[in-house]
């Protein structure tokens, strides 16, 4: 089958055949649709996972259907349409068991210790635990963003930071998940303020319903938050991964706030300081948020079916396999362009 390849961290990714996956027992393949190009396949390509292994297929958020499916797998019949998490959970361990897949133990995770979804098969372990049916009404396009944007951002807006109408919101970062917390922070009834340094994430950002914008560029951002949101936020998503933007955000906090952390930690800003000063005497709430897991699927697909939430003005564009490598490597400079890139194989 066609995938990406890279076989050194940070080099040039390329198209190129590589042998079709074999399917545990307890597994299905499922053959990849379109897939998402997202900031953690730009941190697996530069080694900031340590679980990739060399040389590797990124990607981790696709839709498909169902190829094959191994002898232990009940619930799932090939020529389904499916998408899953980005996290595969073991579906036994007492976290799952809990309903906390989304930080089994024993995960695994395509696109990172795994082979991922810029490939015609990807495999998704444990079926009959991680699988979810999309429904024909979501196109390809949106749907590949199921699997880790859009539901990472469902889960950090409305199970993490228990969103509510009338609070104030405020979005670090206006790439795919930041975007993305913007709809459903404003499907909430919530006043959203997004910051970013591109012209037109934040163009985007107020055409899906932000209140206000702050360019970090230009604006005095701690300053135009303070009145964005009469003195604090309720909310913080912090979707970018950003030491100064973690700090920024429990600055921007209204006694009892919540700072929600969806962005991906590496290298200097791996350990970012935090005021907990400020966390104590206010009782701010620091809240990690890590995808989400399959059995919470439901709620947002229902959203989505009944047009209370519309992920498709999220997508910026679609793009073949063949230019998936540059897709990849363009996310080492600013975005020229707003919304999500998906490759449509």
């Amino acid at each position: 089958m066609r995938a990406v390849t890279f076989d050194s961290f940070s080099a040039t990714p390329v198209v190129t055949d590589v042998p079709e996956p074999a399917c545990p027992p307890h597994a299905a393949v499922v053959r990849v649709v379109a897939t998402g190009v997202c900031r953690s396949d730009w941190h697996a390509w530069h080694g900031h996972d340590d679980t990739v292994a060399l040389p590797h297929v990124p990607g981790h958020e696709f839709v498909g259907v169902v190829e094959r499916v191994g002898d232990q797998v009940r619930q799932w019949r090939p020529g389904t349409r499916v998408t899953a998490p980005f996290v595969n959970a073991c579906g036994t361990c007492p976290t799952c068991v809990a309903g906390r897949q989304s930080i089994c133990p024993n995960q695994t995770q395509p696109g990172f210790d795994r082979p991922g979804s810029f490939a015609e098969q990807v495999v998704v372990h444990h079926a009959d635990t991680n699988l979810v049916a999309v429904p024909d009404a979501i196109d390809d396009a949106t749907a590949a963003g199921l699997g880790c944007r859009f539901a990472t951002a469902y889960r950090a807006v409305v199970n993490r930071g228990r969103t509510a109408s009338g609070e104030h919101v405020v979005v670090l970062g206006c790439g795919g998940v930041g975007l993305s917390a913007i709809v459903v922070a404003v499907s909430r009834g919530a006043r959203v303020v997004a910051v970013d340094v591109s012209a037109e994430a934040l163009a985007l950002a107020r055409t899906l319903g932000a209140a206000t914008t702050v360019d970090a560029q230009t604006d005095d951002v701690d300053e135009q938050i303070r009145i964005a949101t009469d003195g604090g936020a309720h909310v913080v998503v912090e979707a970018l991964g950003r030491a100064s933007l973690v700090r920024q955000g429990i600055a921007a906090l209204r006694p009892g706030g919540r700072h929600v952390q969806v962005g991906l930690l590496a290298g200097a800003d791996a350990t970012p300081q935090v005021d907990l000063g400020r966390v104590i005497g206010l009782e701010l709430e620091l809240l990690g948020s890590h995808g989400m897991s399959a059995h919470e699927y439901p709620a947002m697909l229902a959203e989505i079916a009944d047009g209370r939430l519309d992920p498709a003005p999220l997508v910026g564009r679609t793009i073949p396999l063949d230019e998936a490598p540059a897709a990849l490597e363009a996310m080492d400079r600013p975005a020229t362009s707003a919304g999500t890139t998906v490759v449509v194989l």
